[in-house]
């Protein structure tokens, strides 16, 4: 495929005031020209500049992507009608109901509803957030939680974007919604079993840290509520759950490297809560109840985490005895628990695996599978007396699938796929998993999707993404959208690079902190490889990240322009000094263990020797198209607007850097199943702007 030369608009950008704001610490003095674009949620001075620049951006923006809306256009209706409007999900089984969700035609939402005992009973709609939504520009509702008597429902509400959810009551009797007067919590809620008291996270209004474990009851002013957990490090989340044999209510409070759980029995609401066992150094666990005992999946003197036993009335790290010993090349994830079965969930050679263990015999069989990459995980079980498990499958070519197993039996029964409208045909495309040698001599894990007939010639396009941060592993998927992209003759490549949790432990380890730019090395040594195998050319190479990951496309943009033609970062977390220094910043103090603490001199100088906003030089860079919302509280956007203006200043060459900032969306985006696709579009217009392809 030849690339014509691109043909943008003539617009000229905004051009971004520099108000000198001098940062000093450990004797090092930085301008920072753009800081005070920190000034929206101040509502000072500069408050009504920030906007009015962010708005400038957008209307750049437009001008430059003028001619493309037809092609945008075209890609929303082509990706919308791949979706199936009018659909259902799966019924899960939940103490004698069923509970599903369901779309209808055109609507945005969906419906919550659940049936009684079998699925030809009458149908409940529990509630309607097609209708909840009508007026709000974003909506969102979480943490739909039943009371055991079955007549009651917590869910919470978000119409801002910024995680920052409402609670309400529902009475399934009567239908009547109240509204608890609980605000800025996660929008979970965990119920006794007393039916009327309720467990929910509460955060700090400025930070939005998970910051204290309330009890409220329900009728009872929620000024009353009572603090019965209070995390006192900063650097810890906190959570409340109930356990899956109902006996339980657990809080978790788990930072990078060490975590602690606190119990109490769910008959006792008033109790008190006792730790399962002190935090340890460098020691993170969790626990799954069984009727005699706990299973504690940890890392304990364990790099790839175990699982390890002990009984109901000892649980201090002294009884602690192994049931599932450390592998060096075996990640353990989790635990599913039955009353006949435990299903481990597992990750080896970089790709996900279920085991399953028989709980009287002790006998384990693995799942099989026979494709090179794909993602398989537990799916939709909430019941304990059940010896069904459903899970589900994936890969770049097989759309999402939901399976039930009898695990006596071991019959397997499809429960769904997930229909792409219009057709299908998963024989036309073609998946590889390949390995990719990084600059120390590591094998980096590449998976890669194409169209068959697709050349390794140099000349075909190739969008490659990654993430990189958290341990989170990015597995490879199913995305009917990215048809859009194959369909045109792009391939596309997930690299599963250092700071995931793809190969082990080890391999978040040596992504994170003072071994961070493995991450950036690693995603610019498999776009090497890629060119070097023919996949694509530079001129034809595309990245994209989001969030963490757009720190990654921040830093590659630094440290090796010359590779990429295009790159697409989304929500993008570049100004990572500045961000890490701020403890005012959600989330800020909960990101040291991964990012470090700059107030310590050597973090401080590591992560300035790479935060892509610290290092922009004089140099040419790629087309650059970045997007971002007013209310994001997990990148905020004055992170990516600075970014952009002083590249923008910067930067040499003819090459396009452009801002998108949804006014009214957070860190995920529109709300809504078909809106995001609009944005989604965008992207998509700009990388076939650039290749040439105009339809």
């Amino acid at each position: 495929m030849s690339q014509q030369k691109v043909q943008w608009p003539d617009a000229k950008p905004p051009v971004a005031e520099k108000k000198e704001h001098i940062r000093n610490i450990h004797d090092d003095s930085v301008i920072d020209n753009y800081y005070w674009m920190y000034d929206y949620f101040g509502k000072g001075p500069d408050s009504s500049n920030v906007v009015n620049y962010l708005k400038a951006e957008n209307d750049y923006l437009k001008a430059m992507m003028h001619g493309t809306e037809g092609l945008q256009d075209e890609l929303f209706k082509e990706m919308k009608g791949r979706i199936k409007e009018k659909d259902e999900s799966v019924p899960v089984f939940k103490n004698g109901y069923y509970y599903y969700t369901k779309t209808e035609e055109g609507k945005q939402y969906y419906k919550y509803c659940r049936k009684k005992g079998n699925l030809k009973a009458k149908e409940e709609i529990l509630l309607d957030i097609d209708k909840m939504a009508e007026g709000h520009p974003y909506y969102a509702a979480s943490g739909f939680n039943i009371s055991p008597d079955n007549n009651k429902m917590i869910f919470g509400e978000d119409v801002v974007s910024r995680r920052q959810y409402t609670l309400f009551l529902k009475d399934l009797t009567t239908g009547k919604i109240t509204d608890l007067g609980i605000k800025n919590t996660t929008g979970g809620s965990v119920w006794a079993a007393d039916n009327k008291t309720i467990f929910y996270t509460a955060k700090n209004p400025v930070t939005l840290l998970s910051e204290k474990i309330m009890r409220h009851v329900t009728g009872t002013d929620a000024a009353k509520d009572v603090v019965v957990y209070e995390e006192k490090d900063k650097s810890n989340y906190i959570g409340v759950y109930k356990s899956k044999n109902q006996k339980w209510i657990l809080i978790n409070s788990s930072a990078t490297m060490s975590s602690e759980v606190f119990l109490l029995a769910a008959d006792k609401p008033t109790g008190k809560f006792v730790s399962f066992q002190p935090r340890m150094k460098d020691v993170l666990y969790d626990i799954t109840p069984l009727e005699n005992k706990f299973l504690i999946t940890t890392n304990k003197e364990a790099l790839n985490f175990k699982v390890m036993e002990t009984p109901i009335s000892k649980t201090g790290v002294s009884n602690w005895k192994d049931f599932i010993p450390h592998r060096k090349d075996v990640l353990m994830q989790g635990v599913d628990e039955f009353k006949n079965y435990l299903v481990f969930s597992e990750r080896q050679n970089g790709l996900t695996q279920l085991a399953i263990q028989n709980r009287q015999t002790g006998k384990t069989e693995y799942l099989k599978f026979d494709e090179p990459a794909y993602a398989v995980y537990p799916s939709g079980n909430p019941e304990y007396n059940t010896d069904n498990f459903r899970f589900g499958y994936t890969s770049l070519i097989t759309p999402s699938t939901q399976y039930e197993q009898n695990l006596t039996t071991g019959k397997r029964t499809l429960l769904k796929q997930q229909e792409v409208v219009g057709g299908y045909d998963k024989t036309k495309y073609a998946t590889e998993r390949i390995f990719a040698t990084a600059t120390d001599g590591t094998k980096i894990p590449v998976s890669i999707v194409y169209k068959k007939g697709f050349k390794k010639d140099g000349t075909a396009p190739l969008l490659q993404y990654a993430y990189g941060s958290y341990g989170n592993s990015m597995d490879a998927s199913f995305n009917s959208n990215r048809l859009s992209l194959l369909d045109r003759g792009f391939a596309y490549a997930l690299a599963h690079i250092r700071g995931g949790q793809e190969m082990g432990r080890q391999w978040y380890e040596d992504g994170k902190m003072m071994k961070k730019k493995n991450t950036f090395s690693d995603f610019i040594d498999v776009s090497k490889f890629l060119v070097a195998e023919k996949f694509t050319s530079p001129q034809h190479l595309y990245a994209q990240g989001g969030s963490a990951g757009g720190l990654l496309m921040g830093a590659v943009a630094n440290l090796a322009p010359q590779l990429y033609h295009g790159i697409v970062a989304q929500v993008p977390f570049v100004d990572v000094v500045n961000t890490m220094l701020d403890e005012r910043i959600p989330l800020t103090t909960n990101e040291y263990d991964e990012w470090g603490n700059p107030n310590n001199k050597d973090a401080y100088f590591y992560m300035k020797s790479y935060s892509p906003y610290e290092n922009i030089e004089r140099k040419n860079y790629p087309n650059i198209l970045v997007t971002t919302g007013l209310h994001d509280s997990q990148v905020q956007y004055f992170e990516p607007a600075k970014w952009v203006a002083k590249l923008r200043d910067m930067k040499v060459g003819n090459n396009l850097i452009l801002l998108k900032t949804d006014m009214d969306y957070g860190h995920g985006g529109a709300s809504g199943r078909f809106d995001y696709l609009k944005d989604l579009a965008l992207v998509y217009a700009f990388l076939f702007r650039l290749e040439g392809i105009s339809k």
